[in-house]
């Protein structure tokens, strides 16, 4: 996405780089959305352990196709923000480390601060778009509580305030960190044993 953009280049503008991490993370929604709500379903339901495949069924039954791919905007919209966020800010965060220190891009210990750096504001951009998805997910089938993803927002606004966007910003930012860090750091050194150049 960076080279068909043209921003593959370490003084390349950070609005392009954000750009080629959305559309990673749109496409990766297409496939990833139905998992995403049967995870959501396992996570909500404390009654007793459905299995998968019997989740599926009674899913389809009761919604057909369109059953997993409920949230789809919302989930999107936060998919582009999270890659978009992440990606970006990497890559950015390597450009300011280079400029301060004699570390290089292939250098772990600037790897690993670029990460750091880009989990948290990813965790900062990702919380609003996370609750509003949760939200849509978790919705009954039976009762229409929200119109799409705009409605949910301002109902959310409307009852808990801005910050209610942002509950549960510790234990998000305390995943997201570590997985940012081993997700970045991994690639980029697969990438650089592979004969390809680090991010």
């Amino acid at each position: 996405m960076k080279k068909k953009l043209g921003c593959d280049g370490p003084e390349a503008p950070f609005f392009p780089k954000f750009v080629a991490g959305s559309l990673s993370g749109a496409l990766g929604t297409l496939v990833g959305n139905p998992f995403d709500v049967l995870k959501t379903k396992g996570m909500t339901n404390t009654q007793t352990a459905v299995p998968m495949f019997q989740m599926v069924q009674h899913l389809y039954s009761q919604q057909g196709l369109t059953g997993f791919y409920r949230g789809f905007s919302a989930n999107v919209y936060r998919a582009c923000v999270l890659n978009g966020t992440k990606m970006s800010c990497y890559d950015q965060i390597k450009g300011w480390i280079l400029a301060q220190t004699n570390w290089t891009r292939k250098d772990l210990r600037c790897q690993t601060s670029s990460a750091l750096g880009a989990g948290f504001f990813m965790s900062l951009a990702t919380a609003p778009f996370d609750m509003v998805r949760t939200t849509l997910m978790n919705q009954p089938t039976e009762q229409k509580i929200y119109k799409g993803f705009i409605d949910a927002s301002f109902k959310i606004m409307r009852t808990t305030g801005p910050l209610g966007f942002y509950r549960g910003f510790l234990p998000m930012w305390g995943r997201f960190a570590p997985q940012a860090t081993l997700q970045l750091v991994i690639y980029d050194n697969l990438l650089i044993k592979c004969g390809f150049e680090s991010i």
